[in-house]
């Protein structure tokens, strides 16, 4: 396919493309209909209605990707009339033209466009999860200093933050640290939140953010006092958890997060150097 021809597909379908009122992107099967080269309306939806049985047998919910609405639409006497239209995503495009005649240039580019837009879409969602889980990790670490100071402050002494930490991560886990820690195979040295998974890392947060403002607020000024508060914490996020069905201690270790946080660095600095990257 020439290259000037791939340019001006291009264009044609971003320039169809639109946002719904949630920030949504999606196309318009009307506007689709002509982009991948269907002349005829009830020929293309025979191209839909296989799309939509694709939708259906990969698991995804139809509804979420082929909305049906009505347009109006001028006629030459200057009337309008109303006609079906479907509102489809990403997906949907994608799923519709990998139906479709891949003899027909407008299929074979609309393949290729839209399975490399969905997949740009699944790097994008994948690295804003990993960003959060890099914020998740450094909040905890900030409110964890935040209690170790508490400790210091309201008994004279944090030497025994390390054990009060690991009577949390018990009450939590339901098995201790260095249980967990040979379960997720962390390695000597590290601490056990670095291979959390992001909820742990919430859920250690939250428990701790509670400990703090209790041991403020009720002026816990011995050690034991603040650990107890701290198992009670933990033990009511962990019965939360359990309540919505997750197990804390079944959870898998999630990729270091060094690695991660690296990682991020080095794609931001590739894409201020080529906004493409992305892609790759």
């Amino acid at each position: 396919m020439k290259s000037d021809l791939v340019h001006s597909l291009t264009e044609n379908f971003e320039a169809h493309a639109q946002q719904a009122e949630n920030g949504v992107e999606f196309w318009l099967a009307r506007d689709l209909q002509f982009l991948l080269g269907y002349k005829e309306w009830r020929n293309f939806t025979t191209a839909i209605s296989k799309a939509k049985t694709a939708c259906e047998i990969s698991g995804h919910q139809v509804i979420d990707h082929f909305v049906d609405v009505n347009k109006m639409v001028d006629l030459g006497s200057g009337s309008q009339r109303e006609i079906d239209d479907i509102m489809l995503t990403r997906y949907a495009c994608y799923l519709i033209a990998q139906n479709g005649d891949p003899k027909k240039q407008e299929i074979a580019f609309a393949q290729t466009y839209f399975a490399l837009q969905t997949r740009r879409a699944e790097l994008i969602e994948q690295r804003l999860l990993e960003a959060e889980r890099v914020s998740a990790r450094k909040k905890l670490s900030e409110t964890e200093k935040e209690l170790s100071q508490i400790i210091y402050e309201q008994t004279g002494g944090n030497q025994n933050f390390a054990t009060i930490r690991s009577k949390g991560d018990q009450a939590l886990f339901g098995k201790s640290t260095q249980a967990m820690k040979s379960q997720w195979k962390v390695p000597d040295g590290r601490p056990l939140a670095d291979f959390a998974p992001t909820i742990i890392l919430k859920a250690k947060d939250f428990a701790t953010e509670i400990t703090i403002f209790n041991a403020r607020q009720h002026q816990m000024n011995t050690e034991p006092s603040i650990a107890k508060e701290h198992i009670t914490n933990n033990t009511a996020v962990r019965n939360t958890l359990l309540e919505r069905g997750i197990r804390p201690e079944s959870l898998p270790a999630a990729e270091d997060v060094k690695k991660v946080e690296r990682r991020l660095a080095s794609e931001e600095k590739k894409s201020i150097k080529n906004p493409d990257a992305l892609d790759s």
